[in-house]
């Protein structure tokens, strides 16, 4: 790599007086001076958390540990059984390169013995096999057993004959006897693979949103449930409760985890709601207002009681929020990564996600839906198949760009998680009162001495928020204080970001930089890489340590006096643009170089840190990215061209193939055997299409030069328009008034004999046309109520009209491809009481209702398989 010299550090001295107490016009403080207590030890009784080769799990009441140091995970959640078997692999190493460090999924009870005593664990139901896959793919898992779920599953998950022959969530002796035989079948699929014997299983969730109380139930059912996991054999680390809307659980067993969504899907308004507290710092209580329990507390729960004993962790903080019939919320990818900011700077130590990856309901085995509803005495309606989720991978494995947005934030976690856990949340001098206030700022800092990193969130969903005008923070913490930026700024609405105080950089003290840490990359001798990101409208600049030797090209470089507290001399370095060089270059006397890269917001979310050639690189993508063995995988929607730089560079020169499907060979449908009964075929979103059923063809990859310290290839496949045909084949009729009703008493989902008002259309794509594709996905714009895709009677998937893309990928069922598919609405009535984002409503023209399809669009996904 090729530096520019160093240029000469400019003469004027820029002064910052920060006396303690002052606050000039514009500026927003925080007295972080008070010292950060040292961690009390919890009183957990976790299980066995040593494993054979001695690494070790534990925790305080602060944060997680690991072998001993701090630990700051992100978790994302994944349901096996809602995905192709097939997937698995590929998927889950997906969610690895997205920066996700433990899986986490429920064992929904229906769908493995949905007939008393015939357990089934295979295919898409095969626990077992998940797990290896999510440990040879580099996760941990969080296996979530029960045994009510919720999930938007039908009962919560408990089977049909449980429900009808007793009571359940509670001690009652039958019931505790089927959950006493459904453990010990979870506990046989998980042995061997808990963190004990070597395995990935770090932790068992019990329950689900559980504040019901009473003789039998509470404090005593949690515990009697984690007796029964114990007994199955389920020892591990961490035992967890769901912790929100007051939840009960007998304190010291178990450890709450707490969650928050933009949105509340569950409710019963047909308008926008207020504000939500998911996007204000949270100083006084974990518990984040409604989390859609369908059980009603009575008084505040353990976990408010507990709050100062037990670390504060996090499992369904929304990365994506579901369609309910009644409500219909859409959220942009701002709308979720803005929460992130929020919830690390109010404490969270665990950053785990409800949905990270999107899926689809198996039908019952008389191909019924299993999906949560009124019709079975449900609280909302969901669709019978589609979980789609608005999730950052969507149920077929595409990267959305909720994805891309979180991922800078999952780098900075993996980077300096470890020292952001041990550090406490120092409250502002003024922040706001209500969430609904959207002109006081909203920022929080977490520090450990004099150290700390700087939350600002300006986004709340469907609302605009003041500009902060003239903004500079004044940040006290202990010996000192920092007044950043050195000139006041406009802080936009919509902002939101992280900026870094007195972070240790290889040991080069950056003062603070405005602009957000992402990641490190050390290569040993040769030095480090500190990668940033700069935050929208802000001037990027870095205060660093005096005594190094700064080379900044094109960029200012001044000298920074500091008074108050303790005097201290920094380089400020001011005027960065950002890009893909190296904006920074420090050299210090006996030690390694460092080197510091700003990139823009839009090239950090293409930023991933891989394992390729046997060494940590950054990749610069666009498409979606992951490893694969020894093998990068490229996957790109629509656009066969594939572009992707690294660093350091490949010693070699890679080669390329292109994989594709087999399309010829997939079936329709699966058979399996079934643990305890007869082998038996059920109609499902089971795809019979096999990991090594693909083709490859070689691809000539071009060396493109270099893009700032990156080195660039580029290739390009043979581009494919692929064609489908579309004829109305049923004309809508007026649809049913929208009954309101239901435990809500709200808007209910219409009942199957009204669908007879469904208008149809016949869709043909020609299977020989997707040959050599890595998948192609059937995008249906129609406007309606509910559209439903069939392959004769069979129901395929299914789609609550509401402004978001409804898409299905074809390569699970290409068999049927070669019968049309059918695709069926159900007009959406003008006096339909059912929530609708504003930019979605149709406009009726005056009509009473509407149906229709827009277009029908098939869009291939390409496969680059890159080998160094």
């Amino acid at each position: 790599m090729v530096i520019s010299p160093r240029l000469r550090i400019c003469a004027a001295v820029v002064a910052s007086v920060l006396a303690t107490g002052f606050a000039g016009a514009g500026t927003l403080s925080i007295d972080a001076r008070a010292p950060t207590p040292a961690p009390l030890n919890a009183a957990l009784r976790l299980g066995s958390a040593v494993a054979p080769n001695g690494d070790t799990l534990g925790t305080n009441a602060r944060y997680l540990t690991r072998n001993g140091a701090p630990w700051l995970p992100v978790m994302g959640e994944f349901h096996y059984s809602r995905t192709p078997a097939s997937q698995w692999e590929a998927e889950l190493r997906k969610m690895k390169a997205a920066g996700i460090d433990i899986v986490a999924s429920y064992v929904m009870w229906n769908h493995h013995e949905e007939t008393e005593g015939k357990f089934d664990w295979s295919g898409n139901r095969d626990l077992r096999r998940f797990v290896q896959l999510a440990t040879k793919a580099g996760l941990d898992v969080v296996v979530r057993v029960g045994p009510w779920a919720h999930a938007e599953v039908r009962y919560g998950g408990i089977p049909d004959w449980v429900v009808n022959a007793m009571p359940t969530r509670s001690n009652d002796p039958q019931y505790m006897r089927l959950i006493e035989r459904l453990y010990g079948q979870i506990g046989q699929q998980l042995k061997g693979q808990l963190w004990k014997d070597g395995g990935h299983v770090i932790g068992i969730q019990l329950e689900n949103e559980y504040n019901i109380d009473g003789p039998g139930k509470g404090v005593a059912h949690i515990a009697a449930l984690k007796k029964l996991a114990l007994k199955a054999g389920m020892d591990v680390p961490y035992y967890t409760v769901t912790g929100w809307d007051g939840t009960i659980y007998p304190s010291g067993e178990v450890t709450p985890v707490f969650g928050g969504y933009p949105d509340e899907p569950w409710g019963i308004s047909t308008k926008e709601l207020p504000p939500k507290e998911t996007y204000a710092f949270r100083f006084d209580t974990r518990v984040s207002g409604d989390l859609g329990a369908q059980t009603a507390a009575h008084a505040p729960g353990t976990a408010e009681t507990d709050k100062d004993v037990t670390p504060f962790l996090g499992a369904e903080y929304g990365a994506g929020l579901p369609f309910m019939y009644r409500r219909r919320t859409v959220v942009s990818a701002d709308d979720i990564a803005s929460m992130l900011p929020v919830q690390l700077g109010s404490g969270v130590n665990l950053m785990g996600y409800y949905m990270f990856h999107g899926g689809r309901n198996p039908l019952s085995l008389g191909g019924s839906g299993m999906e949560e509803s009124t019709l079975s005495g449900g609280y909302n309606d969901t669709t019978m198949i589609s979980y789609d989720f608005q999730a950052p991978l969507g149920p077929d494995g595409q990267q959305r760009k909720v994805l891309e947005k979180l991922r800078p934030y999952h780098l900075f976690l993996h980077a300096f998680g470890s020292r952001l856990a041990p550090m406490t949340v120092r409250k502002p001098d003024a922040s706001p009162a209500t969430p609904d206030d959207l002109k006081t700022a909203r920022f929080a800092v977490r520090s450990e001495g004099d150290r700390g990193f700087l939350f600002v969130n300006n986004h709340v969903r469907q609302y605009p928020m003041a500009a902060q005008q003239a903004t500079q923070f004044n940040i006290h913490l202990q010996g000192q204080s920092i007044t950043l930026p050195s000139k006041p700024v406009d802080i936009a609405d919509g902002a939101y970001f992280i900026w870094p105080l007195n972070l240790d950089l290889d040991g080069t003290n950056l003062h603070y930089a405005t602009a957000q840490p992402v990641t490190l990359l050390d290569q040993g001798k040769a030095g480090v890489v500190a990668v940033f990101a700069a935050s929208a409208g802000v001037p990027v600049e870095f205060a660093l340590g005096d005594g190094a030797q700064v080379s900044a090209p094109g960029a200012k470089l001044s000298q920074l006096v500091t008074v108050g507290g303790s005097t201290g001399t920094y380089t400020l370095v001011s005027g960065v643009q950002p890009g893909t060089g190296a904006a920074i270059s420090v050299q210090r006397s006996g030690k390694r170089p460092l080197t510091i890269v700003v990139l823009t917001a839009e090239q950090a979310q293409q930023l991933s840190v891989v394992q390729l050639a046997g060494q940590s690189r950054l990749l610069l993508s666009a498409d979606q990215a992951y490893v694969d063995g020894n093998a990068l995988q490229l996957r790109s929607v629509g656009d066969s061209k594939f572009r992707f730089a690294v660093y350091p560079a490949l010693s070699g020169a890679p080669k390329a193939t292109s994989t594709g499907a087999e399309w010829s060979t997939a079936s329709a449908g699966s058979t399996r055997n079934r643990t305890g009964g007869a082998s038996s075929t059920r109609p499902s979103n089971d795809g019979a299409f096999a990991a090594g059923d693909s083709a490859a063809a070689t691809v000539a990859l071009r060396a493109a030069g270099n893009d700032g310290i990156f080195q660039t290839f580029e290739a390009t496949l043979p581009s494919r328009e692929l064609q489908a045909t579309i004829t109305q084949t049923r004309n809508a009729q007026e649809a049913s008034p929208v009954v309101i009703g239901g435990t809500a008493k709200a808007a209910i989902q219409p009942l199957p004999e009204n669908f007879k008002a469904a208008a149809a259309w016949q869709i043909n794509v020609p299977r020989e046309q997707l040959k050599g594709l890595d998948d192609a996905l059937l995008q249906i714009d129609f406007v309606g109520d509910i559209g439903r895709l069939y392959s004769g009677t069979r129901l395929l998937d299914d789609w609550y009209y509401s402004g978001y893309q409804w898409q299905f990928g074809l390569r699970q069922q290409a068999a049927l491809l070669d019968q049309p598919l059918t695709v069926s609405v159900l007009p959406l009535r003008a006096d339909a009481q059912i929530y609708l984002p504003k930019e979605a409503r149709p406009n009726f023209g005056g009509d009473k209702q509407i149906a229709q399809v827009r277009g029908v669009r098939v869009i291939p996904v390409y496969q680059l398989r890159v080998t160094p």
